[in-house]
């Protein structure tokens, strides 16, 4: 109930402000959404954190089903920060961030102290694999309110995808820029647990398995395997051209049936950018992650090697 409070009392408000400049109602509007999202931190039991397209909806998909096998809910809602919590109160409430907003309303770009006190599970995934599903996010999928709040480029203009992942103002640069940020903020937050996203695809049971012991709600082999499933890449896809998921908005659902490249759930490839760009266009790609903290394990030109990357154990 507080959260379509919140919601309405924006739209509201920002309806009222109709006649100020676009420019500073989107400011207003990120400060309100930051406000909001910084109430929940407070409130929550532990945070998720990624970049959009990291396969963040991938797992909220596995992790709602774990809790809903483990606590006999109903398959239809995905869990939305306290909303299955309210059913059941050993489900915990989680904060799915990607940290936009709240640092705008806190006005604060350079430190991520906002997070002390709070576990922190971070999902990463190759900042090349981000930018190209990015591109097809922001091409086929985003709203045109939602592309000018986040600073995209403006809709509908001819721009290919290279110059999408290359551009510091929405590829790979600010990506890198997230996880630096990140990187050198866990020496002073500690409580943090980074997964990866290729990790996820090779075993994905068993990054839910350290995920779940590391927040404090362990659970079976046989129900971490249901959820699994549940899941699956496939199941994933036959459920968003149904549109199952109840009060999803457009969280799991295509933008257009007819085009593959319009649904939230395409490839997940690994190292699926290769795909769309030359040899040249490839090695100036690869150039762009030279500048990510190492930390994370992601070398230009070679396999991920989440291996020496950080480990919940190394950070904790």
């Amino acid at each position: 109930m507080r959260e379509i409070q919140a919601v309405v009392t924006r739209h509201l408000l920002l309806g009222l402000l109709f006649f100020m400049p676009r420019a500073w109602r989107y400011r207003l509007e990120r400060r309100l959404r930051g406000r909001e999202e910084y109430r929940k931190l407070q409130a929550a039991d532990w945070v998720l954190m990624s970049w959009a397209k990291s396969g963040r909806t991938w797992f909220r998909v596995m992790l709602s089903r774990f809790y809903q096998v483990k606590h006999g809910l109903p398959t239809s809602q995905l869990l939305e920060f306290d909303n299955l919590h309210r059913s059941n109160a050993a489900v915990p409430r989680v904060l799915f961030s990607h940290n936009n907003y709240m640092r705008d309303y806190l006005d604060d770009r350079e430190t991520l102290h906002h997070f002390r006190g709070k576990k922190v599970v971070m999902l990463v995934r190759d900042p090349r694999d981000v930018a190209v599903s990015q591109f097809f996010q922001w091409k086929y999928r985003m709203r045109p309110h939602k592309i000018r709040l986040n600073k995209f480029p403006a809709p509908g203009v001819d721009l290919g995808i290279f110059d999408f992942v290359t551009s510091p103002g929405s590829g790979i640069p600010k990506i890198i820029e997230f996880y630096n940020d990140w990187a050198r903020a866990f020496s002073y937050l500690g409580d943090i647990l980074v997964i990866h996203y290729e990790d996820m695809r090779r075993d994905p049971a068993a990054t839910l398995k350290q995920v779940l012991e590391f927040v404090g709600t362990p659970g079976s082999d046989a129900e971490i395997a249901q959820a699994v499933e549940f899941a699956s890449l496939e199941n994933m896809k036959k459920r968003e051209k149904k549109s199952l998921f109840r009060g999803s908005s457009m969280r799991v659902k295509s933008g257009d049936r007819k085009n593959p490249d319009s649904f939230k759930t395409r490839r997940g490839k690994v190292g699926g950018y290769r795909d769309y760009f030359d040899d040249a266009q490839v090695a100036a790609v690869d150039r762009l992650v030279a500048g990510l903290d190492p930390v994370f394990g992601y070398t230009p030109g070679a396999p991920v090697n989440t291996a020496s990357a950080v480990t919940g154990s190394a950070v904790q």
